[in-house]
């Protein structure tokens, strides 16, 4: 019994390591972006299945390795948060060492498989990582309240791996995708932060809320997420369907994102635009994966 515990325990630290809940997120755009290589280019799946895999596996180790990176370098910050508090470099389950041996080789590993792909998706892989680690983690989350944008890229390059298994990414559908997922990043971060203020002002970390209040936070939102209303007609070619779908979840949120301003509770009405957030990003690569089947 005590030794399932600790296989337990050491499984759930790994988890709490490679953040595995963002880490799946932002699996799942690579192999939207892949699918829609596939239908758009009228390409064979036969003949890409093998590298497809290894980019799947190789990213997935290069943004766990980022992620890995990310919690060693934030253990400190890690310890005065209420939901970062159980991570296995706060606990100390973990050294700081095998924490970042891990991280590098877990990035290294990643690399060398997509080096096997090609080299555009390899370097989009490193434009991702770099971001988060280098220019998110390392220079901007304590800083500066832009460090949400900057983030926001790192997430953004994942369907533009998929894609450039199969073709160059220097195309509407997938440069298209990416807009989709750097904007829709902003404010769902910013829900988050309304919802953590005081855990991120105790943290020491420049979250737009704890810098500049939630009055401005609402108006941002409010810019971030209107900007997402034309991009489904940047991608007509996908179907009416798509349109009109990401539409009216556009217009939707829109509204939800009108209502902060007269809603007297924030943190309700952050929690309600953090919901909304995560389902219409599934909503919407669930429809592009649809898309091609019909």
């Amino acid at each position: 019994m005590m030794e399932r515990k600790k296989q337990s325990d050491f499984l759930n630290d790994i988890k709490l390591l490679i953040k595995f809940n963002v880490l799946a997120a932002n699996v799942l755009p690579v192999i939207t972006g892949f699918v829609l290589a596939i239908y758009i280019t009228n390409a064979r799946f036969y003949n890409y299945w093998f590298l497809f895999i290894l980019a799947l596996i190789g990213s997935t180790f290069v943004m766990a390795g980022a992620l890995i990176i990310n919690n060693w370098f934030d253990a400190d910050i890690d310890s005065k948060m209420e939901r970062t508090k159980k991570r296995p470099t706060v606990t100390g389950h973990f050294t700081d060492k095998q924490v970042l041996t891990l991280g590098i080789g877990t990035t290294a590993l990643g690399f060398i498989l997509l080096l096997a792909v090609n080299l555009e998706t390899t370097l989009y892989a490193f434009i991702g990582w770099f971001t988060y680690v280098v220019l998110y983690t390392m220079w901007s989350k304590r800083k500066y309240t832009l460090n949400t944008i900057i983030g926001s890229i790192s997430g953004a390059v994942t369907p533009l791996i998929g894609w450039a298994v199969v073709d160059s990414a220097i195309h509407p559908v997938p440069l298209t995708i990416f807009l989709f997922l750097f904007i829709w990043q902003i404010p769902h971060t910013f829900a988050i932060a309304i919802k953590r203020r005081e855990e991120y002002r105790a943290a020491g970390v420049p979250m737009l809320p704890v810098v500049y209040g939630f009055e401005m936070t609402k108006r941002q939102m409010l810019v971030y997420v209107t900007c997402l209303l034309p991009l489904p007609f940047l991608i007509a070619q996908l179907g009416v369907l798509f349109i009109v779908i990401a539409a009216i979840l556009n217009v939707s949120w829109i509204i939800l994102a009108l209502v902060g301003f007269w809603m007297k509770d924030v943190r309700k009405w952050a929690q309600w635009n953090f919901l909304y957030s995560v389902n219409y990003l599934m909503i919407i690569f669930m429809l592009l994966i649809l898309v091609t089947l019909f």
